[in-house]
Formats: structure tokens, sequence, C-alpha cells
């Protein structure tokens, strides 16, 4: 086993299969050690037992075959699996869960397209990293990427903060303000807590969803910008529509393609990884080695 850690830590390579008894400790610390090497480990198992697929999934294991299973389906195993490291390494989302699998996918579906996109989930679920991998993945990347948390944002400036405005437009305006759309022109703007936007604002935004133009505060002349919109909620727009604390055009016209990222508690397996992960970054700010954790 010695031999064989020393090896895997000399070549280090970006996958390792296990073709069978996944339980051996000898194993199972192979599993623990890739954890901390961000190394993947597919796992052969000798019987289908859904118990044992899911603890050794918590263990570390990135993904877990029942045998007999042929090379070109082993084939097909593993290039998913590489397939989804690389885009968690583009993206910077950590995970080897189905639910964070079908994030990626999601996102490597939608990047390439200019629709608008509506991001749902709980707070500190990562819907900002999601729009940044998004921005990242897209023809747009390398242009600008512009956040705007509409729920921190007085009322009275949300307008100004998104448009822009006029030098002398209002009290204070001593200078003109070029709004958070046109610094996002020709990349993309995150709009976060959506739901949140006031009735008014809501409708120039539809205006300028619909028009891709705008018209600064207090300012007369229509300036034309190519921006894509991704949003986020932390609630359901839906409900908030039903409510009618939501235009439902505005609902639409955002929600062209959608996707819901799920809480932590619905994906323990990615535990391990995320606890890797932080305790590299603490070990790297604080100059201080650290090599595992029970």
């Amino acid at each position: 086993l010695d031999d064989l850690r020393g090896e895997i830590k000399r070549f280090k390579p970006d996958l390792i299969v296990l073709p069978g008894n996944l339980g051996d400790p000898g194993n199972v610390q192979i599993v623990r050690d890739q954890l901390w090497n961000g190394t993947a480990v597919v796992g052969l198992a000798d019987v289908e037992d859904p118990a044992l697929r899911e603890r050794l999934r918590t263990i570390g294991f990135t993904d877990v075959h029942t045998k007999p299973i042929s090379a070109d389906e082993l084939y097909l195993a593993v290039r998913r699996v590489l397939d989804r490291k690389r885009l968690t390494e583009a993206t910077g989302l950590i995970g080897q869960s189905e639910a964070i699998a079908e994030v990626l996918l999601k996102i490597e579906q939608i990047a390439p397209v200019s629709s608008t996109v509506i991001i749902e989930g709980e707070s500190g679920t990562g819907k900002e990293l999601v729009a940044q991998a998004i921005h990242k993945l897209s023809p747009r990347r390398g242009k600008p990427f512009i956040a705007v948390n509409a729920g921190a944002l007085p009322e009275t400036l949300i307008e100004s903060e998104l448009f822009g405005h006029e030098k002398g437009s209002f009290t204070g305006a001593a200078e003109r303000r070029i709004g958070r759309f046109e610094l996002a022109d020709e990349g993309t703007l995150f709009l976060d807590e959506i739901g949140e936007i006031p009735p008014s604002t809501q409708v120039k935004l539809l205006r300028v969803l619909e028009e891709r133009k705008l018209t600064r505060v207090g300012g007369t002349i229509p300036i034309q910008i190519n921006v894509r919109v991704v949003a986020a909620t932390n609630s359901p727009l839906r409900e908030a529509v039903e409510a009618g604390r939501f235009r439902a055009d505005l609902y639409y016209r955002l929600n062209v393609l959608s996707m819901y990222l799920p809480p932590l508690r619905a994906r323990p397996e990615d535990i391990p990884l995320l606890v890797r992960r932080f305790i590299k970054e603490f070990s790297s700010q604080h100059d201080r080695q650290f090599h595992g954790i029970s």
C-alpha cells in the first residue's frame, strides 16, 4: 500500500479506478489521500448495494459502479468524471454529487447563448459563483462582469445605480454617473435579489430588456446596450408574481433559462471536498502545513 501511495503521489494522476474490495482499509486510505490531492477516484463495487454505494460516496469516492462493467461503459464513466472535473476547475464550483453535476451540466448548456437566466436558491448556495461561471464559459468572457445586489440598494438610488444619471438630475447629482448596465456593456450583469426591485423600477428594467436601450435618470438620449442579464433570488420568484409583488411580464422576460441551486444539506457527499478546499486555502493564507483531517 505504501508503494502504491508513493507511485500515485509521484505521477499525480487525474483519476484513479479501484477495481474492487472498495471497503478495504487500504483502499479507503487511498481515497482519503486523494481528497487532499484533488484526484478523482472511481470505484467498481463487487455487488449492487445502494447503502454501500452511498457510504462510499460519503467517504470520498467520486463515482461507484457495480461489476460487471464493460470497457466502453467504464470509458464513458471516466470521461464524465473528467469532464465534470474540468468544469469544476473552470467554474470554481466544488462538488461531486449528482446535484452539482446537474448544475455544472446546465452551466455548460446555458453559457454559450445570450438569453437571460434566473438562478434560484437559498442564501449561501453560490448563486453569484454560478453567474460568474456562466460568464467565464460564455463568448462574453474577457468582457465586464458586473454584480449588483438589488436588495442592498435604497429604493431612491436603485434606478441611478442601474441606469446612471445626468448631472443635476436630482439633489446631490453633482456629476454624471454611468450605471451598471453601461458598465457591463458587451458583458454580463448579475442582478442579485431581483425580487427586491421596486415596482416602478421593474417597469423600466422590463423596457431596457425589451428594447436593449436605456435612458439615464434625468437624460433624454437613448443609449444602446448589449448586456446579458443573469438574475438571482433566494425565494421562488413565481410566488412573488402570484402575490402581486413582481411583474409577470418581467418575470417571463427574465425566466428564459432557469436553474436551481440545492443547499448543502441536500448534498452531504460534497462536504469532504469543501473541507479540503477551505483548509487548503486557510493553510496557504496563514503559511501553515496541514495534511489531513479525521
